[in-house]
């Protein structure tokens, strides 16, 4: 197989010219840098709950998935089999809660990525409905930045971005109403899709996963605080404790650290899927 692409967290292999290989490694990315160090079993927790997903949200849209088990056996468990698509150039984003970037412009503007939202929302504030707020999908090294709907509009057309938008905040809304059912609150998740040769439109990458999305404890939400993080917002916060300016080299996560975060990647895979580790 050839190496067609290794990323921050992920390798992308080329088998024949219809299917990839996507290998999830332990590495962790915040702030697009890589730490140097890995959190034992992070791929496979990452690919086996994509997987759940998968099977949850397809009656929603198609997913890129050809197979879990037909990969080499140096990565079973965190390798899937998929179709090539051609991958369409917006991050694609949805927000049930006020956080993040999003509060900070909110604050500066009333707005997020051109969505109005009413005053007086604070942090983590619910949001009277989800809202599709995408971004620009940067080369590696450089960071995404927040757009709006009419700049999607503009990169992919009227009808395509209609359809990442419907698909988007339909997905959050499944994801969302699955995780709430298991105490699990999910602030913001961000979706990839990209087109199948067939002209269909079709959900890749990873989903609903501790790196791709802000999942909270329903039990300890209070709005207007920072929440209690089930995700990797866990080690950006550590990342961004210790001082670090957000360029690399990042700093190394100590055990202590790195077995937190393992922890929380165990409880939101258990908890959601009802499967134990």
């Amino acid at each position: 197989m050839e190496l067609l692409h290794s990323g921050k967290v992920r390798d992308v292999y080329a088998d024949g010219d219809d299917d990839l290989i996507l290998v999830a490694s332990d590495r962790v990315s915040v702030y697009d840098v890589a730490l140097p160090t890995p959190i034992p079993d992070k791929g496979k927790l990452l690919t086996a709950l994509s997987l759940w997903w998968f099977e949850q949200l397809a009656d929603l849209v198609p997913h890129h998935v050809v197979s879990a088990t037909d990969v080499p056996t140096e990565w079973a468990g965190r390798a899937i089999r998929v179709r090539r698509l051609e991958m369409i150039p917006v991050e694609c984003i949805a927000r049930g809660y006020l956080t993040g970037s999003g509060i900070k412009e909110y604050d500066r503007t009333g707005a997020v990525c051109g969505v109005p939202l009413p005053p007086g929302l604070v942090e983590a504030s619910i949001l009277p409905e989800p809202i599709f707020t995408p971004t620009t999908k940067a080369p590696q090294g450089e960071h995404d930045e927040a757009i709006t709907f009419s700049d999607v509009v503009a990169k992919v057309g009227p009808e395509t971005a209609e359809r990442l938008r419907e698909i988007t905040l339909a997905v959050y809304r499944r994801g969302a109403e699955l995780a709430a059912d298991r105490g699990i609150l999910v602030a913001d998740t961000k979706l990839e899709l990209g087109w199948a040769p067939d002209g269909t439109m079709v959900l890749g990458d990873e989903v609903l996963t501790s790196d791709s999305s802000r999942f909270w404890p329903a039990d300890s939400y209070q709005p207007g605080r920072e929440q209690l993080s089930l995700s990797k917002q866990f080690v950006r916060d550590w990342a961004v404790g210790t001082g670090w300016d957000k360029t690399g080299p990042a700093p190394e996560m100590p055990p202590e650290v790195v077995e937190a975060a393992r922890a929380r990647y165990v409880e939101v895979y258990e908890r959601l899927t009802g499967r134990r580790w």
